[in-house]
């Protein structure tokens, strides 16, 4: 299996003693070499200072005085975002836990850099044995997702910025024509779609992200997402939990619930809660999960052994974005993380 995700950084971090991922300066130097922060030529004199300075040492003190000089100000507000995410990332005793604690403390950095540590996490609870419906599966959690229901029912979802692209290089199919009618700006985009009989091509392609994938139920993707979720639990919370797909929610003892992203936390609220839905935004509603804690003992004690349901839900553009911290702040666990 090649080393996959080659160029999110991971490899440039070194792993601890508890399994965790460690900071390194290669890690930093790597991120200001992001098109953000990069010189260009017609960076000003400061700028270019600033930038060879941290290269040097990546986590060398900044004044204030020293981004005052900058010419642009987009540069300016890029290394102050730069600087911030930096001090996250080295006061915490792992990626991990700074990762963490972007979401307990309030995320005050862009989203690219939350998904940038989503992938790097993700590449390093993979490991090197990866199964490549699971890595293009945790794709989901890291790359927003356009969203296609076919009118055989089949529901496919192809990477957004991938869709993007190839409309704009005239991609032509049937996906890509059905994508169309999903209202994506596009003529038509033509992606080739993952499956059991064709997985291994993934690692010919897996920064490309021009795979699409079934979340029906019983096809291998979806399979596939739920031990990526199981995975992302055990590693962060250290808890055993099974997640499987399920057609609804039949249970007369409904406690708990969790949505993988904003529209679905939003959808699962009203059901629960037994308010109107219309048709149109019941639509929405890709998939359920039941979880279950493998031990009833990691959970609060007055709901102990009982299922929690999961949703993901694409929005009124057919856009799905998950957020896998969600997994990570609204379990009902025993104990506080």
């Amino acid at each position: 299996m090649p080393d996959f995700w080659s160029t999110c950084g991971y490899r440039l971090l070194t792993i601890g003693a508890d399994g965790r991922l460690t900071l390194t300066d290669d890690f930093l130097r790597a991120s200001l070499l992001r098109p953000e922060l990069a010189p260009i030529p017609e960076s000003c004199a400061a700028e270019l200072a600033l930038h060879e300075k941290l290269i040097a040492a990546p986590r060398a003190t900044v004044a204030e005085s020293e981004l005052a000089p900058l010419a642009d100000a987009d540069v300016r507000e890029n290394y102050a975002i730069w600087l911030r995410f930096r001090q996250r990332l080295v006061a915490a005793p792992s990626i991990e836990a700074a990762y963490a604690a972007l979401f307990r403390d309030g995320v005050d950095v862009p989203p690219i850099m939350v998904c940038q540590l989503t992938q790097v996490l993700l590449r390093h609870i993979l490991g090197g044995g990866a199964d490549p419906l699971h890595a293009r599966a945790a794709e989901m959690l890291f790359r927003p997702q356009k969203i296609a229901v076919r009118e055989d029912g089949a529901v496919m979802a192809a990477d957004e910025m991938a869709v993007e692209l190839y409309s704009t290089t005239g991609g032509f199919g049937s996906l890509g024509e059905l994508l169309q009618r999903n209202q994506t700006p596009a003529r038509t985009v033509d992606l080739d779609v993952l499956d059991a009989d064709n997985a291994t091509t993934y690692w010919e392609r897996d920064e490309r992200h021009d795979l699409a994938i079934s979340l029906n139920r019983g096809r291998p993707a979806l399979a596939a997402l739920c031990r990526v979720l199981e995975r992302w639990i055990a590693h962060f919370l250290g808890i055993e939990v099974t997640i499987e797909p399920q057609r609804e929610i039949d249970d007369r003892n409904w406690v708990w619930h969790i949505g993988l992203d904003a529209e679905a936390s939003a959808l699962l609220n009203d059901l629960y809660n037994r308010a109107d839905i219309d048709d149109e935004r019941m639509g929405r509603l890709l998939c359920l999960f039941e979880l279950r804690f493998a031990n009833p003992g990691d959970m609060r004690p007055g709901i102990a052994g009982r299922p929690v349901y999961l949703a993901m839900a694409m929005d009124g553009e057919a856009r799905l974005k998950l957020k896998p911290q969600n997994l990570l702040l609204n379990l009902p666990l025993a104990r506080p993380q």
